[in-house]
């Protein structure tokens, strides 16, 4: 130590050193909400983000309890299928009330009675206000076989039981109650889009993922071919291949035949996005290992490189089962689709090609509704899981 300078004290040299085990969290004194955040997996991720997508929580929902009541269409529908009332040939919609005479009663309709217009050659139905028809809960009414193998009479609701009569959307010109139609035709026009999604991921991952993993001349064979797809105008094309189904077909094999043209056609857009993927993850080092490691082809597309966009496949899904469900209801509407007894939303819409019918009875357009409706809650479901899919973002 040189002369002139003072020691360092006591307090400047002492060291202190903890003798409790290491935390490294500690170092960063991270709260609880930022542990679960640094913790947690892609998926769960992904679910706090959808999560605040409130649109696309709510159009979640929404379709969940459509998808499940296919399950019991019978159930819910207050007459069968095929009911027929002749004494209401184009009933108009019966309103529902809860008061009669200032007391309250339930709900209720009115009975209704009809005179022939002779003018504009329709029938013009009026209320009376001195018949009352109770609405029934959890009912006996028109018989059933539940998914086609049990048979019962249970319905949600019904009319009253001495001749009373429901249809709160109407009657069409067979006398059919229009909102038992529409619940029916959803278990149609909602499947077929699932199954049709289903041919169309088939499609679009076997031949994206094969253009995408081996490149080459396999790549340019796949997309050459989705080229040509893709320039033909898809309304005459569906025409043409759902005119070549025969006439004699059962209504089944038509049913299949539509969701295949469907899946058919829609399969284009999803392989050019796998192809795409697939170019930048084939270079990725866990691809070089499994190579090295002697996994197959196929095993490698299927179980390291298709989960790794998983996510970006199911937003897709959610985007094309829509475009499904409206090319089912254009087919069906143009005739050339599903036909009757089979009943699907298209099919109901038939009865709206006659332009006088809709001026004089415009209760038929009422199953475009759902299909708007169902529409809209895939589109925003489908923006809610876009969005999601990168949580990091």
């Amino acid at each position: 130590m040189s002369r002139g300078k003072t020691p360092p004290s006591a307090d400047e040299t002492e060291h202190f050193v903890s003798q409790a085990p290491f935390d490294p969290r500690s170092i960063e004194q991270l709260s609880e909400d930022q542990e679960k955040l640094y913790l947690a997996s892609q998926w769960k991720l992904m679910w706090w983000k959808f999560k605040r997508h409130r649109l696309a929580v709510v159009s979640g929902l929404f379709l969940a309890v459509l998808y499940a009541s296919i399950l019991i269409s019978e159930f819910l529908a207050p007459y069968n299928l095929h009911s027929r009332h002749v004494d209401h040939i184009y009933a108009p919609p019966q309103a529902v009330h809860l008061f009669h005479d200032g007391r309250f009663v339930g709900p209720f309709v009115y009975a209704t009675s009809f005179k022939l217009d002779m003018t504009n050659f329709k029938r013009v139905y009026t209320e009376d206000r001195t018949r009352i028809y109770p609405i029934r809960a959890l009912c006996r009414g028109d018989t059933y076989r539940l998914w086609g193998q049990f048979e019962s009479d249970l319905h949600l609701f019904c009319p009253a039981a001495s001749g009373g009569t429901v249809f709160l959307l109407g009657t069409d010109r067979l006398g059919r109650d229009v909102l038992s139609r529409i619940i029916y035709g959803a278990r149609i026009s909602l499947t077929i889009g699932l199954l049709g999604v289903m041919v169309s991921f088939l499609l679009g991952i076997t031949l994206g993922g094969i253009a995408g993993y081996y490149g080459g001349m396999v790549d340019l064979a796949v997309q050459r071919m989705i080229e040509v797809l893709q320039s033909l105008p898809t309304i005459p094309l569906w025409l043409v291949l759902a005119a070549i189904m025969p006439l004699t077909w059962s209504p089944l094999l038509v049913y299949f035949g539509i969701t295949f043209i469907l899946g058919l056609l829609d399969w284009t857009g999803l392989a050019r996005a796998v192809r795409s993927k697939l170019l930048s993850l084939r270079e990725e080092d866990y691809v070089l290992a499994a190579q090295l490691m002697g996994a197959s082809p196929s095993r490698i597309i299927g179980r390291h490189l298709i989960p790794g966009f998983m996510s970006h496949l199911i937003a897709s899904a959610t985007i094309s089962i829509p475009t499904m469900i409206l090319g089912e209801t254009a087919l069906s509407f143009l005739q050339l689709g599903l036909r009757p007894p089979i009943t699907s939303w298209g099919v109901l819409l038939v009865e709206a090609q006659n332009i006088n019918v809709v001026v004089l009875y415009p209760w038929l357009m009422l199953p475009v509704l759902p299909v708007i409706m169902v529409i809209l809650a895939f589109n925003f479901l489908g923006d809610g899981l876009r969005d999601a899919a990168d949580p990091y973002k």
